[in-house]
């Protein structure tokens, strides 16, 4: 795939994925109680504004602001540089596998602007599952991000197709 080809479908996928992202944390921030959860659909579904100072599910949210600067801005904007570069680089992935790593990147650069406009948090308001067996909560970028991984646990890498035959 050429250059110009990767760049339009980061470019696309990064308007929709971020666009609706950024647009639902909008209106959480809002419209939605703030650090509240209403249920719908039998309690399957809550819903509700919070900021999630760590990482996923929460993951680091007890350390020092300077230690979550350090990790979740500084390291994971490495992170998602080196992601960009090698999204742009690569040659051996599929249009499916780069789908999915954009994906991530878009989900990830979501939350990083999330982070660097409100003092180091992510707006976060979905939640889903059954009596006591729940996801934490988390936002549309998180299920770029997820659905990302899911997909790139099946594409196919160029080269090892080429290799096997």
């Amino acid at each position: 795939m050429s250059i110009l080809k990767r760049v339009q479908m980061i470019v696309v996928i990064c308007l929709v994925s971020v666009g609706l992202d950024q647009g639902t944390k909008w209106y959480a921030a809002k419209n939605l109680p703030k650090f509240e959860m209403t249920s719908y659909w039998n309690d399957i579904l809550r819903i509700g504004y919070t900021e999630n100072t760590g990482a996923f599910l929460g993951l680091g949210s007890g350390m020092s602001e300077s230690a979550r600067f350090w990790i979740f801005v500084c390291a994971v904007g490495l992170i998602l540089s080196a992601l960009l570069i090698y999204i742009l680089k690569t040659q051996t992935q599929t249009a499916f596998g780069l789908t999915s790593l954009v994906l991530i990147f878009s989900g990830g650069i979501s939350n990083f602007y999330d982070r660097a406009v409100n003092n180091g948090a992510v707006i976060d308001f979905l939640n889903i599952g059954v009596g006591s067996l729940r996801t934490g909560i988390f936002n549309v970028a998180d299920m770029a991000i997820m659905l990302g991984v899911f997909l790139l646990l099946f594409a196919k890498d160029k080269q090892a197709e080429n290799e096997a035959g």
